[in-house]
């Protein structure tokens, strides 16, 4: 399985799904996007949105009543990798752990492999 979202996650995602649809930004039949981009000093970067569309290379998940989309690319880099929310002193918002990285900068938001 290439992302796994812990409890947490799930419960945040589902909260911002929600939101979203209510607000009528998204459609009900939304997914989460994950992906892997070009970037960031350590040369890939996470990122996360909702989108409406699947393209004929995506993997579809359904993970604990969310709709997960991963491209064909991206699946390559984040085989096994768990996405977790943290809400603390430090701030809040989604981590990766990445099995794959061989290294991520000090800030936390790209990663090599």
């Amino acid at each position: 399985m290439p992302v796994k979202l812990t409890e947490k996650a799930t419960r945040e995602l589902k909260t911002l799904m929600q939101k979203e649809i209510q607000a009528k930004r998204i459609p009900a039949e939304a997914t989460l996007r994950v992906m892997v981009v070009g970037g960031g000093c350590s040369g890939f970067t996470y990122k996360m949105g909702f989108d409406s569309k699947i393209n004929p290379d995506d993997q579809v998940l359904e993970i604990d009543g969310i709709k997960v989309v991963v491209d064909g690319k991206s699946n390559l880099y984040l085989e096994g990798t768990e996405i977790d929310f943290q809400d603390g002193l430090m701030g809040r918002g989604f981590v990766f752990n990445n099995p794959n990285s061989s290294g991520t900068c000090g800030c936390g938001s790209s990663f090599s492999v």
